[in-house]
């Protein structure tokens, strides 16, 4: 099932009486009313949706803003919202706004300290809670205050305090709508808390001028329509799915689809035939391997260099992948292998990458069709200004520049320097073009005990560059030389379970190829002495990675800081960790 029209026409709003994205909601309501807005998977059936027109959602908005209208809040109090993807996020955000407060997203997969943090810091007034798997709920749920009030989205857990409020009881109720608040483009629109792969959560504050002017660039340099398609799937809790998930649609008029589950994904994806289609390296990567099992590289190869033959073989590739009808494909959040590009680009899908942060609401970066390069995150928006400091840090002037981290006054001053630079802590190089290179994260960077300094993030980026790696992080402070823990693709695991130490052998024998091709690769004090295969699995709910899937490094490190010796010692080139015993971890 397709929701919505595949129409190529699309329509057009009057801007010019747009000042915030609440504006922008308001005129699409009224133009295309009953024009699709969000697709909904309820679970089960492939057509089983729910789906949501423009005059929909603005019903359902005006009822949970009169909601919490009659709470009688103070304006502008924080309200949090605690959810997986869901229509019914963007549609409790938009009742946050135009009731006059500020909204506050916490992932959907954090500790119960992190949850009690997040809603204690911000001073948080009110929660939604919505689709949350079970397992990261019974944990969060402990970090929820018992005497903050709770509304529950469609598709909740089962089983939750009978004082919470639902969200279909509120839509039952008959009150008389509020006019809207009217807001300010200067007035704080959200407090975005970092997802904290590096310490304590900061909370990032935006206000509703920086939402709108960002995303007003981003699409007109993208020729936006309001007959795209739009699949999301990433956590709006991070800025960048905030941004192109919400904040687009908003502006745009298109339709968003939502994914259900991981296992449901690839139909989910089918469904919505996005025309934008923006995902983390990590995805594009199990793409690649999901082709791959079914058609070997070398045979896909050959395939592709057979004149008329390549046409079919990438258009039934793409088709199978859902993505066939991808006008802008784009990658983010981490760095991305260049062959990954390269071999996307032989499909007719050339990934534009992109570069932001939350401190600047996701606007400084982005490759342009036909003018990427591989390893490049692209050239600067026309409105952003870039200088590399002399320690090589990436230093920014931005129309998406933050207003400060809540409450850290001191952190911010630190951030956002005298002349509004925003320093990103990234390192970078620009080429003729005015295209930027990350080469690595400055606090990352760790010395050997030779007294050599190493950036991993470019080591880690060549290590996934293989079919049998999912993930890297390459460490080795304070000792001779670098090493890489590798998590294995889900493939190669399972080949494992299936052939024992044949499969183990065959694999330790590509590794180590590979290990020498990388090391050929980077300058002598940056090779690694050795690889590890970890069977531990890194996730965001054993806080290994982020809920963006970036790793967390400092985790990581304290997990198997212990083995660090007896691995150096043992001066192999391929070591295996957790096959053979019970994970510790």
């Amino acid at each position: 099932m397709v929701c919505g029209g595949d129409n190529t026409v699309g329509k057009k709003i009057d801007y010019s009486q747009t000042k915030t994205l609440i504006d922008c909601f308001e005129l699409w309501c009224k133009s295309a009313a009953n024009d699709q807005f969000l697709c909904q998977p309820l679970g089960g059936d492939v057509d089983n949706v729910k789906l949501h027109t423009f005059a929909d959602a603005r019903e359902e908005v005006m009822k949970m803003a009169t909601y919490l209208a009659a709470l009688n809040l103070e304006p502008g109090s924080r309200i949090a919202l605690m959810s997986k993807i869901c229509s019914w996020w963007i549609i409790a955000d938009l009742a946050i706004a135009m009731s006059g407060h500020v909204s506050v997203p916490i992932y959907p997969t954090l500790t119960a300290k992190t949850v009690n943090y997040t809603l204690t810091h911000s001073e948080a007034k009110f929660l939604f809670v919505g689709k949350l798997d079970v397992a990261p709920w019974n944990e969060m749920k402990n970090g929820v205050p018992e005497s903050l009030p709770v509304v529950t989205f469609p598709m909740c857990p089962e089983n939750l305090p009978d004082r919470y409020v639902t969200w279909e009881s509120i839509m039952a109720e008959k009150a008389t709508p509020i006019t809207p608040v009217q807001r300010s483009p200067d007035e704080m629109a959200t407090i975005i808390y970092t997802s904290g792969s590096t310490g304590q959560p900061k909370g990032v504050m935006h206000d509703f001028a920086t939402m709108y002017g960002t995303i007003k660039s981003f699409a007109r340099d993208i020729n936006a329509v309001s007959t795209d398609r739009y699949m999301s799937y990433l956590p709006l809790a991070h800025g960048m799915e905030r941004w192109l998930g919400e904040c687009m649609a908003l502006f745009n008029g298109h339709q968003v689809y939502f994914a259900d589950t991981l296992a449901t994904f690839r139909q989910d994806l089918v469904r919505a035939r996005p025309t934008l289609f923006v995902s983390v390296p990590r995805l594009w990567t199990k793409f690649q391997q999901g082709v791959h099992q079914n058609m070997p590289p070398a045979k896909l190869s050959l395939l592709l260099k057979i004149p008329l033959v390549n046409i079919l073989v990438k258009r039934k590739i793409l088709k199978a992948l859902g993505l066939d009808t991808v006008r802008i494909a784009g990658s983010g959040s981490a760095p991305i292998p260049a062959d990954l590009i390269t071999w996307y680009k032989s499909l007719g899908l050339e990934l534009l990458e992109g570069y932001g942060m939350t401190e600047n609401f996701n606007y400084s970066h982005m490759s342009k069709e036909g003018r990427g390069m591989a390893g490049s995150v692209g050239e600067p928006y026309d409105d952003v200004t870039v200088r590399i400091a002399d320690d090589g840090e990436i230093q920014l002037l931005t129309p998406g520049l933050m207003m400060g981290y809540y409450k850290n006054k001191e952190a911010t001053l630190e951030c956002v320097m005298a002349d509004g630079y925003l320093r990103t802590g990234d390192r970078g190089r620009q080429d003729a073009q005015g295209r930027l290179f990350i080469t690595g994260r400055l606090k990352e960077i760790f010395k050997t005990s030779k007294g050599k300094y190493v950036a991993p993030a470019p080591i880690e980026t060549k290590m996934i560059n293989h079919d049998m790696v999912e993930m890297a992080c390459v460490g080795g402070s304070s000792y001779p030389a670098a090493h890489a823990l590798l998590q294995l693709s889900d493939d190669h695991k399972k080949k494992i379970e299936k052939g024992g130490q044949s499969a183990k052998d065959t694999i330790a024998t590509e590794m180590e190829k590979h290990l020498k091709t990388v090391n050929a690769m980077v300058d002598e004090h940056e090779r690694c002495q050795f690889i590890v295969l970890l069977k531990d699995a890194w996730l965001p709910e054993n806080g290994f990675l982020t809920p963006t899937q970036k790793i967390v490094r400092s985790k990581i490190e304290d997990a198997y800081a212990s083995n660090n010796d007896s691995w150096y010692g043992s001066k192999k080139a391929i070591i295996w960790h957790g096959w053979e015993e019970a994970s510790t971890l």
